[in-house]
């Protein structure tokens, strides 16, 4: 099963910059997006209505900002839109799918570059979702959380890490939640597998930074402990345009 993730900076725009070409071309089993910036009235059947797939999107409130969406072959037997805070379900970043064998939690997370409220916003988040997550884990549930987490890990997962040190995206405090993720039981699938590899997910407008690949690795798979003898393959697919992001792509 090849279960892809990818931030397209708004879906509507990359449809018209080949995205259903590319479903058609790869055949994935499973595509998650982040910022989809569609507000539900505006999902036409046209978007809606991929051949071959089954569709679930979890828009933010507000237009034109955030939303998940999922597409997917194999229907699930549940779907849960958001994890049960208003605060952060308004801004449609969590649509989780329960599956027979797994469940698929494709989160948004915030960007805290805005200000100091965004970034605490974004530290709120990771510990309620983290709380949200905690029972499946602790049932040794197989789990993947796929998505934007909008934060490097490690001085690896970007080009100029002492340059970023005091910005948000690579700030103490934004790496401890993610050793705080590990240290619950998931698994960074693509560091595990490409434990020295350097490559990159996002790039900014500014400079010609993905052309020099200037970049920073913010999108992941995790993956629960109960999967680790699962993981075949993880990729980050740098060569497709389309978005500020590119796809990353897991095999289990």
């Amino acid at each position: 099963m090849r279960i892809f993730s990818w931030n397209v900076n708004g879906i509507r725009a990359v449809i018209k910059k080949g995205f259903f070409q590319w479903i058609d071309k790869e055949n994935p089993d499973i595509v998650c997006l982040q910022e989809t910036k569609i507000h539900s009235d505006q999902i036409t059947p046209e978007i809606q209505h991929k051949q071959g797939y089954h569709s679930y999107f979890f828009s933010a409130q507000r237009k034109g900002y955030s939303g998940v969406a999922v597409y997917s072959k194999l229907p699930p037997q549940e779907v849960h839109y958001g994890f049960g805070l208003p605060i952060f379900d308004e801004e449609g970043r969590v649509l989780h799918l329960q599956f027979p064998d797994f469940h698929l939690v494709n989160v948004y997370f915030p960007n805290g570059k805005r200000d100091d409220t965004r970034l605490q916003y974004k530290y709120d988040f990771y510990s309620s979702l983290l709380d949200y997550l905690r029972p499946f884990l602790q049932k040794k549930e197989k789990m993947i959380v796929c998505g934007d987490y909008n934060t490097a890990h490690q001085e690896i997962d970007l080009a100029r890490p002492k340059e970023n040190k005091n910005i948000s995206g690579f700030l103490p405090e934004e790496r401890k939640w993610l050793d705080r993720y590990l240290a619950e039981g998931f698994i960074d699938t693509f560091r595990s597998l490409h434990p020295n590899k350097i490559q990159y997910s996002w790039w900014s407008h500014f400079a010609r930074a993905r052309e020099r690949n200037i970049g920073w690795r913010i999108d992941y798979h995790f993956a629960s402990l109960a999967l680790q003898k699962k993981l075949k393959k993880a990729e980050i697919h740098d060569s497709v345009q389309g978005s500020d992001h590119c796809p990353i792509m897991l095999e289990i």
